[in-house]
């Protein structure tokens, strides 16, 4: 419904209507909204959006989506935003980002945010250090509860998480840890060294951000403290990003179990490349696979030309050759591009692909049969040949179920190669069907008819 308004504020060019909808708006309905949307509705859409809502959306949006906004800021206007972020979540950022536009980024920083940014840029990649936040809030083991309390009440809209609280002596060492609730509860003039917990589970900044997320997962814990070599409070990791490294690390495990590698991230660069690279290096991605089409549109026409007695006695059977062409093209590029937007999105893996391979093929069929019944009966009425009829609609089943078929597995195999799919689907694709499709209407046409030859 979400998506509806927006797109009839915009095609009314309501703006002011669809700011007020965009405000009144839960921000996950206008996340699952925006995925729905075209780029430049979501750009539109993304400026609409108040500060607080457009850093939060933005923090979940894929790390693709993420790149393309930032293109559509002027300089000044995303240098703001991403002092705006997290440091924890500009680090995810800049990480995604070309080197270049990442130094950039950093220098033009507020101080401030500049040196967070930094200590994290400073850890190794993929560990707790480098994916934790600094926003959290310290507490010290002399405070009173009442300071305590005070002290919280005073930064929770800054930081990150209120509701996991760690104590440390003067010199940032971890000493305790407490939930807000603990805290709350306790007495007012207590001391926290007497209601903390002394036994803390933490790790350093060298951990393995995967191991430091299956620990916050296993304990069921909302945040687990890092620390640097000497045992200083440094940061911490949320259990909303534990769950994120998770999903991460168990798709790309995934991957790289099948031998595709990072799905995403080839997508997003070879995109990078189909659409802003030079002529040269799209000459070099497009060209082969077309030169493949050209090949097989040679041998398609040689076998045009071998049924060429057939086409001579029976004028009609060449009227239905570009259907049959033309419809397995159609159901083949609907396979490739469902297959290609469910791996990118998780809606298809990998363990499952046969799963979804065979239910794709099942549809494919079931499209051939509809789609051939209807263009048989109209060809046998149109030119009067129940056997011409029954040729089209059998040679459709088959091309469309091969279409479907190759739609999935072309692409598949590609990627698993480690080749553009982008290019190289539909050619191959389209080579294919259309050699096998006409054999088999002909083949059929000669069998049916053959005695009008």
């Amino acid at each position: 419904m979400l998506k509806k308004s927006i797109l009839n504020h915009i095609n009314d060019k309501d703006m002011e209507s669809l700011k007020a909808l965009l405000a009144g708006a839960e921000e996950m309905d206008i996340l699952y909204a925006y995925y729905d949307l075209s780029s430049e509705d979501q750009l539109i859409v993304f400026r609409l959006l108040g500060k607080d809502s457009a850093l939060s959306v933005f923090d979940q949006l894929d790390a693709g989506l993420q790149r393309n906004l930032l293109r559509s800021f002027t300089d000044e206007s995303a240098i703001e935003f991403v002092n705006e972020m997290a440091p924890d979540d500009r680090v995810k950022l800049l990480d995604e980002l070309p080197a270049g536009v990442a130094k950039k980024l950093i220098n033009s920083l507020s101080p401030e945010e500049r040196e967070a940014t930094n200590i994290l840029m400073g850890y190794k990649p993929e560990t707790a250090g480098h994916i934790m936040t600094t926003e959290y809030i310290s507490l010290k083991r002399d405070m009173t509860v009442e300071e305590a309390i005070e002290k919280v009440r005073r930064q929770a809209r800054e930081k990150e998480t209120v509701y996991v609280l760690f104590v440390t002596d003067n010199f940032k060492k971890l000493e305790g840890v407490l939930t807000l609730k603990e805290l709350l509860i306790a007495d007012c003039s207590a001391e926290l060294e007497k209601v903390m917990h002394k036994t803390v589970m933490k790790v350093s900044t060298s951990t393995d951000q995967e191991e430091a997320a299956h620990i916050l997962q296993r304990l069921d814990l909302l945040a687990i403290p890092v620390v640097d070599s000497e045992d200083r409070l440094v940061g911490i990791i949320t259990i909303d990003d534990a769950m994120d490294i998770l999903e991460d690390e168990a798709t790309e495990d995934i991957y790289d179990h099948a031998g595709l590698a990072d799905v995403t991230g080839n997508e997003a660069d070879r995109s990078e490349v189909l659409i802003n690279g030079s002529m040269w290096n799209i000459w070099k991605v497009r060209l082969p696979f077309l030169l493949i089409t050209l090949a097989a549109g040679v041998f398609s026409g040689a076998i045009i030309s071998g049924f060429e007695d057939t086409l001579q006695s029976i004028a009609a059977v060449a009227i239905f050759i570009p259907l049959i062409m033309d419809m397995g093209g159609n159901v083949g590029t609907q396979s490739t591009t469902i297959f290609v937007r469910g791996m990118v999105l998780g809606h298809i893996k990998i363990q499952s692909f046969f799963k979804h391979f065979a239910k794709e093929v099942g549809i494919g069929f079931s499209i051939g049969l509809l789609i051939g019944a209807a263009s048989g009966v109209i060809a046998a009425v149109w030119q009067g040949m129940p056997m011409l009829g029954l040729a089209v609609a059998m040679a459709l089943v088959v091309t469309m179920t091969l279409a479907s078929l190759l739609g999935f597995l072309v692409p598949f195999v590609l990627i698993k190669f480690n080749v553009d799919q982008a290019a190289g689907s539909g050619p191959i694709i389209t080579s294919i069907k259309d050699i096998v499709g006409l054999v088999v209407y002909f083949v059929l046409v000669s069998a049916f008819l053959g005695h009008l030859m």
